[in-house]
């Protein structure tokens, strides 16, 4: 009978839910709309659910496919409008069941193999129905989790429409929190989170894989460390692209929020010790797009960063081998520049030159970035730089080099760090620029200058300190 009312739909019935669409719009109409008009609503969509469901499990086509379709559409427009703001029709609507009918006429139009835009139509409506019922609505937002996770998210995130899978993002993220997060954890939901992942390394405009990736997903270190094991290596320089972006957020944070990077800090270290070698390959002018090296970049650079922030510096300055692992990579790349014009190869034009477009361009001054955060204001790292002869290195590093902007400041600022109430240090600076193994020329650049004191050679700044 349910079948044969939807097979004689009228196109009455389609401009009376049209009516109704319209007049949700405005606010007096939602607040005031009776809970019968909305069982009427969900009675047509039982319907022609059950006409679809007919038509499939007969493997006959159904003839008034394309009415069906408008009349569903048609429907999710009039109740996605009821919820706009009314906590009330929230309430009236997941309590007749809208919510599982919804959930369940996706899962039945996804198995429509047709890509014509009125089954697309439809699904967008049904989506984003969902997505208004659950905006500020928990117990909502709990029964959408209840009926669609992970099932419905792993099959509208991998849809080819992009709308349909920005709206898709758009109810996940409403009804993420922490708990639900960890339940992405597990080896069947983890899916969900590579296929966000992927969604906004495809497409860049995507908002809400944005912010599902930075406002929920990167709270959960454990989350982050089974996500990168998942990953390609372009994929992964993705995620370390958005977690660039929340470690440089100025905003100010919670200690859980300072404990949760301190975690993601261990873990990108840990990464970064492991493939520093790999931008090594980068020598090749053939391999400078190597996917394992642009991860090292991108790991060099988020450290950089956390090490600027002084919640992440003194634990990064205590990490193990992590100093010694940023000497020993500076000291590699600036070897190989030497045995051959390479990228890591310094070098100045004395006229103006197009910009160089590298990956590698600026490792060099990042590596002497990160040596000299974590010898700030710490003994013991100014040491292990003395003990492992990096200072003759770094102010190998300190000339004009087109391949690495700002190499020279970034010198600077390390020199600074290094020789800072270390008289270690600056007494072999003074040593080495007495040697002419340090140019003193370079030396004034920074600042500093060489004097005698008591028979000894020291290292001083030349700024006059204000009166």
């Amino acid at each position: 009978m349910a079948a044969a009312a939807a097979e004689a739909l009228p196109a009455a019935r389609l401009e009376s839910v049209r009516a109704l669409s319209g007049l949700f719009r405005e606010a007096q109409p939602r607040e005031t709309a009776e809970e019968s008009v909305f069982q009427d609503v969900l009675e047509i969509l039982t319907s022609t659910s059950s006409a679809i469901e007919q038509s499939c499990e007969d493997s006959c086509g159904l003839a008034d496919l394309d009415t069906c379709l408008l009349l569903i559409a048609e429907c999710f427009r009039c109740l996605r409008n009821a919820c706009v703001e009314c906590a009330k029709n929230q309430h009236v609507l997941r309590n007749l069941g809208l919510i599982s009918t919804s959930v369940h006429l996706i899962k039945l139009l996804h198995g429509i193999q047709i890509k014509e835009e009125l089954l697309l139509t439809a699904l967008r409506c049904s989506l984003q129905f969902l997505g208004n019922i659950a905006a500020g609505n928990g117990d909502s937002q709990n029964s959408i989790w209840k009926c669609a996770f992970p099932d419905l998210f792993l099959t509208c995130l991998t849809y080819s429409d992009e709308k349909i899978v920005s709206y898709c993002c758009m109810v996940l993220f409403t009804c993420l929190n922490s708990e639900r997060v960890r339940e992405l954890l597990d080896p069947g939901n983890l899916p969900v989170a590579l296929h966000v992942l992927r969604v906004y390394k495809e497409q860049l405009d995507s908002e809400w894989s944005f912010l599902i990736v930075t406002e929920h997903l990167l709270k959960c270190p454990e989350l982050v460390k089974a996500l990168y094991a998942k990953l390609s290596n372009q994929e992964r320089v993705t995620l370390l692209e958005l977690m660039m972006v929340k470690v440089s957020e100025k905003n100010p944070v919670s200690s859980e929020e300072i404990n949760v990077f301190v975690r993601h800090a261990d873990f990108l270290a840990d990464c970064f010790q492991e493939k520093c070698g790999a931008v090594l390959k980068l020598t090749a002018a053939a391999a400078r797009e190597d996917e394992e090296a642009l991860v090292t970049i991108r790991l060099l650079d988020v450290l950089c960063e956390m090490t600027s922030n002084s919640s992440q510096l003194e634990h990064l300055q205590a990490f193990p081998g992590l100093l010694e692992t940023a000497v020993d990579t500076l000291r590699l790349t600036h070897l190989a520049g030497k045995q051959a014009v390479n990228i890591f190869t310094a070098t100045h034009a004395v006229t103006g030159q197009e910009e160089i477009s590298h990956p590698a361009v600026g490792f060099k001054s990042h590596l002497i970035r990160l040596i000299g955060n974590l010898c700030y204001k710490n003994k013991e790292n100014q040491d292990k730089v003395y003990d492992l002869d990096g200072i003759s290195l770094i102010l190998d590093n300190c000339s004009i080099d087109d391949n690495n902007p700002f190499v020279s400041q970034w010198a600077v600022f390390a020199i600074r760090n290094l020789t800072e109430q270390n008289e270690q240090n600056q007494a072999l600076i003074a040593q080495m620029e007495r040697k002419g193994l340090a140019d003193s020329s370079a030396l004034q650049s920074m600042g500093l200058e060489i004097q005698q004191r008591d028979g000894k050679l020291i290292l001083q700044s030349t700024r006059k300190k204000p009166s």
